[in-house]
Order: structure tokens, then C-alpha cells, then sequence
């Protein structure tokens, strides 16, 4: 597995060290581990999961700005976990209202020694943080105005919305609501993937 994921990240200009690859390649074994109790995803090969999990979180890394960082909606901890193994310098809260799911993202952080994740089961409406964060990320969360309407209280003054798509998601943009504006929508290349990958980045009218 460790072979595949190599091969799949030097069809990238990702830099992830060796000891990074080990622990995206552990989480993606847990993944597949708990999957089979707990159905966590929907993607039951491991080989798979390195493309249509790992390699589609991590092609976000290049364009978040900032230090910390939220993914709502979480689910087993995509795109965050991967984002969180690759980033150790930056801070992530990894927030779902499924138990199982955040009982699964801790067990990974403990077993990897992850120290940038903190996990919270809630439900993005009423969860309220002490600190404000750089960037919103969303992955097959909502729909871009449901993702802005319930995560508008998460980020700072200068803080930004990133959602992963898969198509460009033109009839979502046409849907924002008016206090938001859409700052870039990039086409993300995934080794790999079936279908097209978008990033949509949003922030709030100055």
C-alpha cells in the first residue's frame, strides 16, 4: 500500500515525508479495520481509498491559508486527518455529530500520535468556539449556501470557506447568499479519480 501511495503522490507536487506516507497509509488500514463494524465510508477497498480518501484531502493543502482550521462534517476525519498528517504545524477541530465517527478520529490521533487534532461531536449549529479559525473546509458536506448559512459564526475577520466539490457546482455559486462572495474555483487534480474535483473558495463581502 505504502508502494501505491508513493506512486499516486509523485503524480503530485505534494511534499510528504516518509514518516507522513507511513501514518496516511496506518490510517487508511484503521479505516478499512473499522469500516467493516462500523461502516465509516462507503469505499471498502483500501487501494481505493489512497485515491478517492487520501490523495483527494491532500490536493486541498496548497491552497489553505492560515493556521487553523475547522472540517465540519467531518465524517472519519476527511479531508482533515490526511490534511492534519501532512500539516503538523497547523492546528485542526475536526467536528461530526456521529459518535462512531469521532470515537474513530480519536483512536487514529492517539494511535498516531497526532497532536494538531482536536475532535468534537456536535452538530455545526451549536457548536461555538472560544477562538474563531482561518479557514472552514468542507468535503460532501451541505450545499455551498447551506454550508455558508449554518458555518458563518466559525471563521475570524479574515477567515475563508473551502468546499470540495466534484463538478463545477455553477447552479451552488448562483445560490450563495449575497453576504458571501466566491474568491476562486480551482480544478483539483486527483491520480485516479473518477470525475472532476473542484475547490471553492468563499469568503464574507468586506
Amino acid at each position: 500500500m505504502l508502494t501505491k501511495l508513493q506512486k499516486l503522490l509523485a503524480q503530485t507536487a505534494l511534499n510528504i515525508n516518509e514518516h507522513q506516507q507511513q501514518q496516511l497509509v496506518t490510517l487508511v488500514q484503521q479505516l478499512d479495520k473499522w469500516n467493516k463494524a462500523y461502516n465509516l465510508t462507503s469505499v471498502r477497498d483500501p487501494q481505493q481509498m489512497l485515491s478517492r480518501h487520501i490523495l483527494d484531502s491532500l490536493v486541498v493543502l496548497p491552497h489553505l491559508q492560515g493556521q487553523r482550521f475547522i472540517d465540519v462534517g467531518t465524517g472519519p476525519g476527511l479531508p482533515g486527518l490526511p490534511l492534519a498528517i501532512a500539516s503538523p504545524d497547523q492546528e485542526f477541530v475536526l467536528l461530526d455529530s456521529l459518535g462512531k465517527r469521532i470515537r474513530f478520529i480519536r483512536q487514529v490521533c492517539h494511535q498516531l500520535g497526532l497532536k494538531n487534532v482536536t475532535a468534537v461531536q456536535s452538530r455545526v449549529e451549536d457548536y461555538q468556539p472560544d477562538l474563531k479559525f482561518d479557514g472552514v473546509i468542507s468535503r460532501a458536506f451541505a450545499s455551498l449556501s447551506d454550508m455558508l448559512n449554518w458555518c458563518g459564526h466559525l471563521p475570524n475577520d479574515q477567515g475563508k470557506f473551502y468546499a470540495l466539490k466534484g463538478v463545477y457546482p455553477e447552479a451552488e455559486i448562483a445560490d450563495i447568499p449575497v453576504k458571501y462572495q466566491v474568491e476562486q474555483i480551482i480544478r483539483l487534480q486527483v491520480p485516479e479519480a473518477d470525475g472532476e474535483r473542484h475547490l471553492a473558495i468563499i469568503t464574507t463581502r468586506g
